[in-house]
């Protein structure tokens, strides 16, 4: 018989720590390919909340101080939203600042604010720039909720970041105002005293902007993926209406 000769120890060896090596490139490149696929996939989810959320508060916000039956004594309280505004001349702006914003509006065309179903004809945004997130809460009820970015960590998409966003870790304000003519207004809205007609009532133009960071970095980085959209939505409704007889 011929003398046939197996692997020695050694080739095998050899060839156990090569497969290994195949092995473990791999696993190194499925691992990483599954770590990039997930973080686009966050950052995607980031971007259509960011979206969505910028389009929902337009939209709202548009509608501010819609009152198809022109009757000046159906603005509420914001406080309470149930008592009387004690100034009717906000009209469905009642709160207007850099980083909240309260509106009201007859939806149903009932000829006064409801407050005691789901029309939700007043709604407040707020931004909450300690915990890094937008609430929004309706006809005074229920409270603040989360409505983009969230205190639970492992719900959490974005973390707005407006309160540090800008030029040295500047603000940049989620809300600015401006009059009919373009003025950028905000400063006179935000401290003018009570029923100036230069501050909210001059308001004819909201811009909204968001500054979000996404829950995870891109690949190869450590620094999350910054998303700014910005909406300008004219209030048409908040111009005065003189009754004609």
């Amino acid at each position: 018989m011929k003398k046939e000769k197996g692997f020695t120890l050694v080739e095998a060896i050899v060839a156990l720590f090569i497969g290994s090596l195949m092995l473990m490139a791999i696993y190194a490149a499925v691992n990483s390919s599954q770590s990039s696929a997930s973080k686009v996939e966050k950052r995607v989810s980031a971007q259509q909340d960011a979206r969505g959320a910028l389009d929902l508060m337009a939209m709202e916000i548009q509608m501010a101080s819609y009152n198809p039956r022109l009757d000046d004594h159906i603005w509420r309280n914001p406080a309470d939203c149930n008592s009387a505004s004690a100034h009717p001349t906000y009209k469905g702006i009642q709160i207007a600042t850099a980083n909240s914003i309260t509106v009201e509006m007859d939806i149903n065309d009932s000829g006064f604010i409801n407050t005691t179903n789901n029309d939700n004809e007043t709604i407040k945004y707020v931004y909450d720039s300690t915990n890094k997130y937008i609430t929004r809460s309706t006809n005074c009820t229920g409270g603040d909720q989360p409505f983009l970015g969230s205190t639970d960590a492992n719900a959490k998409t974005v973390s707005v970041v407006n309160n540090t966003a800008g030029t040295g870790g500047t603000a940049i304000p989620v809300f600015r105002y401006y009059n009919g003519t373009g003025t950028d207004i905000s400063n006179t809205v935000v401290s003018s005293p009570a029923d100036n007609i230069l501050g909210i009532p001059a308001i004819r133009r909201i811009e909204i902007t968001l500054v979000v960071d996404a829950s995870s970095s891109d690949q190869g980085t450590s620094t999350n993926r910054r998303i700014i959209y910005s909406s300008s939505v004219i209030i048409r409704n908040h111009i005065p209406v003189t009754p004609t007889y």
